[in-house]
């Protein structure tokens, strides 16, 4: 009875044995994962989290960078609604404005200019990709160089000295003082600058689409390219859509710069006003940090709602509504956008 109670008991102590392996394997997986994962954590917690905590908590305050904070409650959310006039009358008016035509204008224009240059030749495609991604990395020299030269109010300036050789107008026109023409300037400028990140996503999503479905889809009576695009390219690289529209809608809401290097800040008349222009008013001009951190708080909701209406609409569901788990890079094969 002995020999065979201890020949039953030894399965049991070998699963004992492979239980604690799997246990000590675990814990050593776990240990190797927050080391990979630990210098990344460190750097988003000091530059992102941090940062984010800090302005929601002196967003409840009044503090002018000097003295210490004094809380006030939803003392500043209350006065961003009802007694800024400011905000409410241009500054959240040019802030959606911009953004939608130069988010959506400009998302548009990207997949478009994407789609055209992807029929290209590679060593074509390589520059003239270039060519349309390199004004979102000169931005700031380009607004003292070049956009201040075309829209000068003198004789001297570009577009006047165009418009006047062409009998359009008889006298130069003060394009950045009139509050009627400011942003359209810089909706115009928000545009040429746009082709960024995401429409570099969208050049490696449509070069990565698999060319059997181009094939097959010819089979079964697609005629043009139209129609390819459609049925086959937009399907296939949703992925990289959803990345170029979170994109797209963050550089929309956080582009303050055009307006501040163009006219100064506060803009004429508040005429281009946005967002990211007033919290760099209130902040570092007024010195009215408490205020300023709520405005802010208030953008974060903005990107955060239309940012969540882009995933909305742009990622994949079955057929209970949930979320599709097929999901590829948003940056795949984006080094085949310059070999």
């Amino acid at each position: 009875m002995d020999l065979q109670a201890e020949i039953t008991a030894a399965p049991d102590l070998n699963k004992i044995r492979k239980k604690k392996k799997n246990k000590i394997s675990r814990r050593e997986n776990n240990w190797r994962g927050w080391l990979f994962i630990g210098p990344y954590a460190i750097i988003f917690s000091i530059f992102i989290l941090v940062p984010v905590v800090l302005a929601v908590i002196l967003s409840f305050t009044n503090f002018n960078a000097i003295e210490f904070p004094k809380f006030v409650g939803f003392l500043n959310y209350i006065t961003i609604l009802t007694n800024d006039a400011e905000f409410m009358k241009y500054v959240l008016p040019n802030t959606i404005i911009y953004a939608v035509v130069v988010g959506i204008g400009g998302y548009i224009l990207s997949f478009i200019l994407a789609w055209a240059l992807c029929n290209l030749t590679k060593p074509v495609r390589t520059v003239f990709a270039l060519i349309l991604y390199s004004p979102s990395m000169t931005t700031g020299v380009a607004m003292t160089v070049l956009w201040k030269v075309i829209f000068s109010g003198d004789q001297s300036g570009l577009l006047n000295s165009w418009l006047m050789e062409l009998g359009v107008i008889t006298e130069p026109v003060l394009w950045l003082t009139d509050a009627r023409f400011l942003l359209p300037i810089v909706i115009i400028i928000g545009l040429w600058s746009s082709m960024g990140i995401g429409f570099l996503s969208m050049i490696a999503g449509i070069l990565n689409t698999d060319a059997s479905l181009y094939e097959a889809a010819s089979i079964d009576g697609i005629t043009n390219r139209f129609q390819e695009m459609v049925y086959i390219t937009i399907p296939q690289m949703k992925p990289q859509m959803l990345f170029a529209a979170v994109m797209a809608i963050v550089g929309a809401f956080q582009n303050g710069m055009i307006s501040s290097m163009l006219v100064g800040n506060p803009s004429p008349g508040y005429a281009s006003q946005l967002l990211v222009n007033h919290i760099e008013d209130y902040g570092f001009l007024r010195y009215e940090m408490g205020y300023a951190a709520a405005i802010s708080v208030v953008l974060l909701l903005i990107v955060q709602l239309f940012s969540k209406g882009a995933n909305a609409l742009l990622t994949d569901k079955d057929p209970y509504g949930k979320a599709s788990a097929k999901k590829k890079s948003s940056l795949l094969g984006e080094r085949s956008v310059i070999k």
